[in-house]
């Protein structure tokens, strides 16, 4: 009996939660690993809280604490979730190499949208549930100013956010392909560079204009700027429409943007022989 031929999508949608399956085995096996650094940034977004409990002392002025710390911890939570969505998808190509199995991934009859897909959706799954637990840990310890929180907005621009990070992280990803031995370090640079000029513990406006002016083309900026004003101010869906609508255009540019871009790098990578290589 002639064996029933699958559908196209259907072999692509098993494919995807196959990459998803891998990256949570990946994660059990270095779970020690991964705990340490769940310990690192909840003690380092608490320490920032701490901050914020601090101010007053330190500046001698009066300033509503509570409302300061929660500033401070959003751009601490926030960032973690959004930065671990960067990492997970320009260090797809460093995880290959390390795992040796990136002939075998890069070769694979998958497409390369569904790799990425795979990849994408386990960092915001992982993503959400580390955020998750540094937020129970921390909210044992301080009380936040969230009583006129909008949480549906919050979550609106944080999911619209993410989309157009993963395209953003999709383009870092093709680093590593172009250049073995500098290119990982490079995509560390453009983290680095999006901390520091999308207002994570400060607002955008105390930098230098031209800071400011690099500040308008991180996504990172709209998210933290329209989550604050959900969580903070109590802003509806309407009055977040601003922080929105650039995120949903980086999110329509930076997806395809970063698809063509490792396609390109990709077949560069394997015209030159640069697949195999890690140094």
């Amino acid at each position: 009996m002639q064996e029933r031929i699958k559908p196209r999508w259907l072999v692509e949608l098993v494919a995807t939660w196959g990459y998803v399956q891998r990256n949570y085995y990946l994660t059990k096996r270095y779970f020690m690993w991964e705990l340490v650094w769940l310990v690192y940034v909840t003690a380092n977004a608490m320490t920032i809280t701490f901050i914020g409990a601090g101010a007053q002392d330190v500046a001698g002025i009066q300033i509503n604490t509570g409302r300061y710390m929660t500033y401070l911890l959003i751009g601490a939570l926030i960032w973690s979730y959004l930065s671990m969505l960067f990492d997970v998808l320009s260090e797809t190509v460093s995880w290959e190499r390390w795992e040796g199995t990136i002939e075998y991934t890069f070769m694979s009859p998958t497409s390369r949208v569904t790799h990425l897909l795979g990849m994408g959706i386990y960092a915001v799954l992982y993503g959400i549930a580390q955020t998750a637990i540094m937020l129970g840990v921390i909210s044992l310890f301080f009380e936040l100013d969230l009583s006129h929180a909008n949480y549906l907005g919050a979550l609106v621009v944080l999911a619209i956010c993410s989309v157009s990070l993963l395209g953003f992280g999709i383009v870092a990803a093709v680093l590593p392909l172009l250049s073995p031995e500098k290119g990982q370090q490079v995509s560390y640079i453009v983290s680095a560079l999006l901390l520091l000029i999308s207002g994570i513990y400060y607002p955008v406006k105390v930098l230098p204009e031209w800071m400011q002016f690099m500040a308008q083309f991180s996504p990172v900026t709209y998210a933290l700027r329209g989550i604050r004003d959900a969580l903070l101010n109590g802003a509806s869906l309407r009055e977040l429409w601003g922080s929105i609508w650039p995120l949903m255009v980086m999110g329509a540019v930076f997806v395809p943007l970063g698809l063509g871009v490792f396609h390109l790098g990709e077949s560069y990578a394997k015209r030159t022989g640069k697949l195999k290589r890690s140094g």
